[in-house]
């Protein structure tokens, strides 16, 4: 664990400092789990809804945190976590499975005021939705979040070699379907 990680987290875990603390760690990470969730759930308000409860879910476990992991890394996997239980109930609650429900975010994304790509970067998140979950988690945390396979293995509790497999076969997965017209 990194040294200001260290810091924090000792100050988060010490009643005294603990609002103060978790006020500083808000502002630190809460760009990054915004685009982490966004990425998974892409609506504005659903990612702004889940931000909130990881928030919540980090400040309720904070003491429990063991330090076994990195700090940031504890976080994404609870900010994964809830994406993942929120799609899930979403699909159950309107009825769609994964592969329906990720076509009907992908269409609504082409009229949510909040995405700012073009045409090309739309036909990208389509593709993106295509894959399995695990490929597409692997390859947004790869390929917009830019974190290390180390990192990712660790969110997502896995090997780095396995990870690295999900990620060429997510890539060609794209290529294809870019490919295409």
């Amino acid at each position: 664990m990194k040294l200001e990680e260290e810091i924090l987290l000792k100050r988060l875990q010490d009643p005294n400092s603990l609002k103060k603390a978790f006020g500083e760690l808000v502002t630190l990470y809460k760009q990054r789990l915004y685009w982490h969730i966004r990425n998974i759930v892409k609506d504005h308000d659903d990612t702004d809804d889940i931000l909130q409860n990881t928030f919540i879910k980090i400040f309720k476990n904070i003491q429990s945190f063991k330090g076994d992991s990195q700090l940031y890394s504890w976080m994404y996997r609870i900010a994964t976590n809830e994406s993942l239980t929120f799609l899930n109930n979403k699909s159950k609650r309107v009825h769609l499975n994964s592969e329906e429900l990720q076509q009907s975010l992908i269409d609504n994304l082409e009229s949510d005021v909040y995405f700012e790509g073009d045409q090309i970067q739309l036909k990208l998140q389509k593709a993106i939705a295509m894959l399995p979950e695990k490929q597409q988690l692997v390859f947004n945390m790869k390929y917009f979040q830019e974190l290390k396979y180390r990192e990712i293995a660790d969110i997502l509790g896995t090997s780095e070699g396995a990870l690295k497999a999900s990620y060429h076969i997510a890539v060609k997965k794209i290529e294809e379907f870019l490919k295409t017209d």
